[in-house]
Parts: structure tokens; C-alpha cells; sequence
């Protein structure tokens, strides 16, 4: 059975369900992030109400289509110059390995490359982080290069384009 997603944009109640996976270390395995305190449902909608509205971030929720639940999140950071970074991370880890990051990923690059008309997007992902790299490898993304212990991986919205018409084919 197919779990089907959809995104939406994320709102400052969702915090009071972030939070639980902001204090989850296992999320955050393979990132940077490193909480320096417990993360309080007060914490977590003081830090969105900064970050939503900022003109270079789009945020988005992972939503589970059958269940209308929140189970992540992909965002669109430092948009500038046709470009952004791509941030995607699946909270609820009963949702681990089911295809979901996959579909989230073809979301926003459809958003990114159709709506907001972005030229370029890259990522920074853990090269330890091997369903991360498969999911991108899939989608379209080529490694780049390595920085800081990071594999860099991009995607035009050319190559993007020409991806989705041999899908139709």
C-alpha cells in the first residue's frame, strides 16, 4: 500500500507537534542540528513565529493525505538568485523508509521550479545518510561536491523538466 503526501504551508500550531521531534536525537542523526536545551512546545512556536515569515524561507508540512496528519517537514532556504537550499526531514518515525521523503522531495521541486520559479536548488546531506542520497540520487540530484563533511548534490530546473517529460513518455 501506497502512502500518498501532500505539503502544505507550516503554521505555528504545528510546533506543538515539532517540538516532540526536535528533542528526538535519532531525527538528527545525520544533521547538524543539536538541541542545547529541551526543546518546550513554547521554544519550538517562539523559533517558527521568527522563521515563517522571512522572505528567503519557505516552509513547508508533510502531510499525510489519508490521515490529514503532520509527520515532517521540506523547506526552501536562502532563496535568492533563481536559488535555494533544500531542507527535508520525516519527524514521525513510523514513517521511516515508506517512500515519503521521495514524494515530498518531488513536491517542493515542483513548487520551487513551476510556482516560484527558481532556476537551481542543492542540498547538503551526510554521505552516512544512504536513504537521504538515494531519495535525491532518484529525483534527479547530482553530487556536487563535499564541504565541511557534507556531500552537495543539485538540480537544475532544465534537468528537472526533462526528468519529469521522459516519466511521462
Amino acid at each position: 500500500m501506497t502512502i500518498s503526501v501532500y505539503i502544505r504551508p507550516l503554521v505555528l500550531e504545528d510546533a506543538q507537534t515539532s517540538y516532540l521531534w526536535r528533542n528526538d536525537p535519532q531525527v538528527w542523526t545525520f544533521t547538524k542540528f543539536r538541541a542545547s536545551q529541551r526543546i518546550t512546545p513554547k521554544i519550538e512556536t517562539a523559533w517558527l513565529q521568527d522563521n515563517l515569515n522571512k522572505p528567503d524561507q519557505m516552509r513547508f508540512a508533510i502531510c499525510l493525505k489519508e490521515l490529514d496528519t503532520y509527520i515532517g517537514n521540506v523547506q526552501l532556504l536562502d532563496i535568492r538568485d533563481q536559488s535555494a537550499e533544500l531542507h527535508l526531514f520525516i519527524g514521525n518515525k513510523l514513517y521511516w523508509g515508506k517512500g515519503i521523503g521521495y514524494q515530498a522531495t518531488m513536491l517542493i521541486l515542483r513548487y520551487a521550479f513551476f510556482y516560484r520559479e527558481l532556476e537551481d536548488l542543492y542540498l547538503r546531506v551526510h554521505p552516512a545518510n544512504i536513504p537521504a542520497l538515494s531519495i535525491y540520487e532518484k529525483a534527479g540530484f547530482e553530487i556536487t561536491g563535499e564541504k565541511d563533511g557534507l556531500v552537495r548534490m543539485s538540480i537544475s530546473k532544465k534537468k528537472f523538466v526533462a526528468l519529469e517529460h521522459a516519466a511521462v513518455k
